[in-house]
């Protein structure tokens, strides 16, 4: 039975994936960021009628990190056969209205979390000669937003890292693939659609792009979850996998001149002045 962990494993995208590998006939190992949470999980794969193990994890503290993958190397005798990187946040505003923490947040968490926990997982799929790296980016690692300008930086420069895990790692046997939802029905996306920091002077636009997401309904993440199982299931996995409308258009929309994507974030972000 092939062992995969799973990151950010107890709620949204994280959580239906860690349960739909279980129930399919993988190892699963799902991180959580404190034991409450883990006891949940745990409790829903029994539910379920099948089993996954779990490790306490925060990937933005490195101990915590290392730790956790001494566990987890101890328990599948010398590493995972794959790691899925799931762990991650948004926290939505302008780019002049997050705040320096907040946006540190988001690059310790999406980026340099996903960096730490690869880097140690690497040595032991290097020495079995094969594994897989599946990173969960978005839509918005493909084309830049309004309003949401941190969170698409944290995803683009995933995306270029990945890219270069993925050339590097080319005669290992070690396997990189990229995940590129668009909006999905998580409890992440409906933080996002909440509101922006207090006072905020674009939140008309903001009231705009909500309502423009919510015109129809997001699929859940068990379509996620199907498309990281067929990541880890196929003998040659794709580099990316795309879902749903929005990572479609985001990558046609390299075809396009950025004065024409400029002129649609315009028509967005014009009723804010001031």
């Amino acid at each position: 039975m092939k062992s995969v962990v799973v990151t950010g494993a107890t709620s949204g995208i994280g959580r239906t994936t860690a349960l739909d590998l279980a129930a399919n006939g993988f190892r699963v190992i799902a991180t959580a960021r404190s034991a409450e949470k883990a006891e949940g999980l745990t409790v829903a794969a029994q539910a379920q009628g099948t089993e996954l193990s779990t490790v306490l994890l925060d990937v933005t503290d490195p101990q915590s990190c290392q730790n956790a993958v001494i566990r987890i190397n101890e328990s599948t005798g010398g590493g995972p056969w794959a790691l899925v990187n799931n762990a991650g946040i948004a926290v939505p505003g302008a780019f002049e209205e997050v705040s320096e923490s907040d946006a540190r947040a988001m690059l310790e968490t999406n980026l340099l979390g996903v960096a730490r926990m690869t880097r140690l997982v690497l040595p032991g799929m290097r020495h079995r000669g094969e594994g897989r790296i599946v990173q969960m980016s978005s839509a918005g690692g493909l084309v830049s937003v309004p309003l949401n300008g941190w969170y698409c930086a944290s995803k683009h420069a995933l995306e270029a890292l990945t890219d270069a895990l993925r050339r590097e790692l080319a005669t290992t046997g070690v396997q990189v693939s990229l995940i590129e939802p668009g909006f999905i029905d998580t409890p992440m996306l409906s933080n996002a659609l909440t509101g922006l920091p207090p006072g905020s002077r674009f939140e008309t636009a903001h009231t705009t792009v909500r309502r423009a997401i919510t015109m129809r309904t997001p699929p859940g993440p068990d379509v996620v979850a199907r498309t990281v199982r067929r990541a880890l299931s196929v003998r040659s996995p794709r580099r990316r996998y795309r879902i749903g409308v929005e990572s479609v258009a985001a990558r046609a929309a390299f075809l396009l001149p950025s004065a024409a994507l400029d002129m649609v974030a315009r028509m967005v972000v014009s009723a804010d002045k001031g």
